[in-house]
C-alpha cells in the first residue's frame, strides 16, 4: 500500500494539537491525576491490563491525556512501556498465594473458606445515584472514618486471608484431570512476533492484553451458538499476589529472594461440560478447564478469557471463536484501533489509482456501446 507524505502541514498540525488541548480544558477546569487514580478504579484496571503494565498512577496520567478514551490511553501506556528497560524477571507466582479480597463460585453453594462477596456491582440496583453529584472530599472522608471504625477488625482479618483453589478438591475426587506444572520458559509476545500455531503462553498473554469489549464479545458469541458452549464459573478470585525477584548475583536460593510488592489480579477458572464417548459407544460427561487472569478487578474479562482459552485449546475452523488467528489478531486494541484510524491518513496515490481504473473501465464501456 502506498502513502504520500504530507508536506507543508507543520503549522496545521501544531494548531490541531493546540485545538486538542483547548477541547480538554475549554471549561476552565482540569481533573487532577490523583483524583483519576482515586475515583476511576475500573478504567485504570482495564487500561493496565490492556497495556501489560501494572502502574496505577501512570494509567491515571494516560487516561487524563487521552480524555478518558481507553484505546488512546492504552496506546500511550504501551508506547511508554516500550521505553522502559527490563531489569529483572520475577519468580513464578502461585495463585494459591493470593490474599483474597473477593471469591465466589457459581458451581458450588458451599466452598472451603466460604463465598466472599467483596466489592462488586453484582448486587446493586444499577440506578443512577444522583447524590454523587453533591459528593465532596469532606463527605467522603467522613464516611471513610465511620466505615473504617466499624469494620477495621474485619478488614484486617480479610487482608491476610489465603484460601485453597476450589477446583483442587474436584481434582482430588478425580472429577477433572490433574493440572501438571509446565516449567517451560514462556514466550514473550512483547518481544517476539506471534507465530502460528501459537503456544498457550502466547495465547494467554494476548488474551489478557486484549481489548476488554472484544474479548467479552467473542466469548458471548461462543455461548450464543458459535461452539454451543455453556460454561460455569468454577471459581472467581480477586486479590493481591506477591512479587519477588532473585538477588542479581545469587543462584536463586529462597533466602536470597526479594519481595518487591504485590499486584491486584482477577483470576477465573471456568468449567466446560463436554460429552466423551467411552467403550461400546457409551457417552459420559466430563469437564474441561478454561483459565483467565488479568490485572486489577476485571471479572467479565477474566471469565471471557477463560472461555476463549478453552476454545483455542480445541481448534475448529467452523467457528471463528475457535480459530486462533482470527481471535488473537482481532482482539488487540492498539492493533485494531490503529489500523482503523490509519484510514484517516492520506491515501491520495492509491485512491487516485482506483479512480483512474474506474474511469478507464467506464470509458471502455461507453466506447463499446457507441460501437
Amino acid at each position: 500500500m502506498g502513502y504520500v507524505a504530507v508536506k507543508g502541514g507543520t503549522l496545521a498540525i501544531e494548531e490541531s494539537i493546540k485545538r486538542l488541548k483547548f477541547e480538554r480544558v475549554k471549561q476552565g477546569r482540569t481533573i487532577e491525576v490523583e483524583k483519576i487514580h482515586a475515583g476511576m478504579r475500573g478504567l485504570i484496571d482495564q487500561v493496565m491490563s490492556e497495556s501489560s503494565i501494572y502502574d496505577e498512577p501512570l494509567a491515571a496520567l494516560a487516561i487524563k491525556q487521552a480524555e478518558g478514551n481507553p484505546e488512546e490511553a492504552v496506546f500511550l501506556l504501551r508506547a511508554y512501556r516500550s521505553t522502559v528497560p527490563r531489569k529483572h524477571y520475577s519468580r513464578v507466582i502461585e495463585s494459591s498465594d493470593m490474599r483474597v479480597e473477593r471469591r465466589i463460585s457459581a458451581s458450588f453453594k458451599d466452598i472451603p473458606g466460604g463465598q466472599i462477596l467483596g466489592a462488586t456491582t453484582d448486587y446493586t440496583h444499577r440506578l443512577l445515584d444522583f447524590q454523587l453529584m453533591m459528593e465532596t472530599d469532606e463527605s467522603v472522608q467522613e464516611w471513610l472514618h465511620e466505615y473504617l471504625n466499624e469494620d477495621a477488625q474485619v478488614d484486617e482479618q480479610a487482608s491476610q486471608l489465603t484460601l485453597p483453589n476450589v477446583l483442587d478438591y474436584l481434582r482430588k475426587e478425580g472429577l477433572i484431570p490433574p493440572c501438571e506444572n509446565n516449567d517451560q520458559v514462556p514466550d514473550d509476545v512483547t518481544r517476539e512476533s506471534l507465530e502460528f500455531p501459537s503456544t498457550r503462553s502466547q495465547r494467554l498473554q494476548i488474551l489478557t492484553r486484549g481489548q476488554t469489549g472484544a474479548v467479552t464479545s467473542l466469548a458471548y458469541a461462543v455461548i450464543r451458538g458459535y461452539g454451543a458452549l455453556h460454561p460455569t464459573v468454577g471459581e472467581l478470585r480477586v486479590g493481591k499476589l506477591p512479587v519477588t525477584i532473585d538477588h542479581p548475583t545469587s543462584e536463586g536460593n529462597d533466602e536470597d529472594a526479594y519481595y518487591i510488592g504485590e499486584v491486584q489480579v482477577t483470576e477465573a477458572e471456568m468449567l466446560m461440560p463436554i460429552s466423551v464417548e467411552k467403550e461400546y459407544g457409551k457417552k459420559e460427561m466430563e469437564f474441561e478447564i478454561g483459565y483467565g487472569l488479568c490485572f486489577g478487578q476485571n471479572e467479565t474479562k477474566a471469565i471471557a478469557m477463560g472461555i476463549l482459552d478453552n476454545c483455542l485449546e480445541h481448534p475448529n475452523n467452523e467457528f471463528p471463536s475457535h480459530n486462533e488467528e482470527f481471535v488473537l489478531y482481532h482482539i488487540d486494541s492498539v492493533e485494531s484501533t490503529g489500523f482503523i484510524s490509519h484510514l484517516k491518513m492520506p491515501h491520495y496515490v492509491t485512491f487516485q489509482s482506483k479512480l483512474d481504473s474506474v474511469r478507464k473501465t467506464k470509458k471502455e464501456e461507453r466506447q463499446e456501446v457507441n460501437s
